[in-house]
């Protein structure tokens, strides 16, 4: 079967991660005769300084009817913003087009990569909610002032429920691959009227998983959980602003967001992208992280795989993880791993680590 892949490279290091990722890709496609179609789209921040366009309703629609999946770089660059001043990113509109309700976001404290806390099993997957949480007013009416700001919060069983749904069903998953099979909800249901539902949602869906273990936190002692037993946690699951905030600590815990893959998922839709940001300080250096895009590239073929039965997409997805596990414990790695080496030697050697 031939997949039709929708790829936007992005901002800063965007476009350099995404061409390490293809050359992976690549490979395999000529190992295993694998039929990628691969259409290039620019809705960069930099085309919108340069041109006022970005990504419209009509474009997501064509893409999201023509492409089984989207393969996205980085996007947005500090100095770039809209006229409600926020930053340019199609990833955020995207999210709210295609009613992405959940971000996975998986963090593994892989062999030869430090930690910065005492421990030696981190495994967890944060799912965040994508579509609305404190992201629910974006679209608003904004009246500017320099005097009083809002954003809104909502939180609908809906969205809960598969959001919830979702997460027991990762945890089932993830248990058959020796993780313990477990799912946490942070929340703020002590202070926070939309987290009362949220809450009350997670115990109905909990209650119907029971061969799920389940817990729940306050958003403030789960997240120095984190930090003081990340052990504890398998899959965590968390509102939109606290899931952006939670998986950026699980993260660092791992590396950095140099090794922090992640996937924005819908019933039907997937944006597959690196957690990390544009990073334009370091863009055309060459020495980027790839990573997390690779890393992301083998979610998306796996994500595929499943969706289409296609048992050759999981192996190659398994194939690409092997050979990133094999290029962190042996090296080279970069700089934010303490190596010293660029991005291409790093896909250079990932490559070569693939099986024959």
């Amino acid at each position: 079967m031939q997949y039709k892949i929708a790829v936007i490279p992005g901002d800063g290091i965007g476009p350099e991660v995404v061409d390490a990722a293809l050359t992976v890709l690549a490979d395999r496609e000529t190992r295993y005769g694998l039929e990628l179609d691969y259409v290039f789209h620019d809705y960069s921040a930099d085309l919108y300084r340069r041109t006022g366009r970005k990504i419209t309703a009509v474009e997501m629609d064509r893409i999201g009817s023509t492409a089984h999946a989207v393969l996205f770089g980085a996007m947005g660059l500090p100095d770039v913003r809209g006229p409600g001043g926020l930053e340019l990113g199609a990833q955020v509109e995207m999210r709210a087009h295609y009613e992405l309700f959940a971000s996975l976001r998986p963090v593994r404290l892989f062999a030869g990569v430090e930690s910065p806390v005492k421990a030696n099993d981190i495994d967890m997957l944060v799912i965040r909610e994508t579509s609305e949480g404190m992201f629910a007013g974006l679209a608003d009416e904004h009246e500017p002032s320099n005097e009083r700001a809002s954003d809104r919060m909502t939180i609908t069983r809906a969205t809960c429920e598969k959001l919830f749904d979702l997460a027991f069903s990762q945890a089932r998953s993830r248990r058959q691959r020796g993780t313990p099979g477990h799912v946490t909800l942070l929340h703020k249901s002590n202070a926070l009227r939309s987290n009362v539902l949220m809450e009350k949602v997670f115990d109905e869906v909990a209650a119907k998983n029971d061969d799920v273990g389940s817990a729940k936190f306050y958003i403030d002692v789960g997240s120095m959980y984190m930090i003081t037993d990340p052990g504890r946690y398998d899959v965590v699951v968390t509102e939109n602003i606290f899931g952006d905030i939670v998986s950026e600590l699980a993260a660092g815990l791992v590396g950095g967001l140099g090794v922090a893959p992640s996937a924005d998922v819908s019933l039907t839709h997937g944006v597959f992208q690196p957690s990390h940001g544009s990073a334009p300080d370091i863009a055309g250096q060459g020495i980027a992280n790839p990573t997390a895009m690779i890393l992301s590239t083998a979610m998306m073929l796996d994500w595929l795989g499943e969706r289409h039965g296609d048992g050759l997409l999981t192996k190659v997805a398994g194939d690409i993880q092997g050979a990133v596990e094999t290029v962190l414990a042996d090296g080279p790695r970069t700089r934010d791993l303490g190596g010293t080496s660029g991005t291409q030697e790093v896909v250079d050697a990932i490559v070569a680590a693939l099986p024959a």
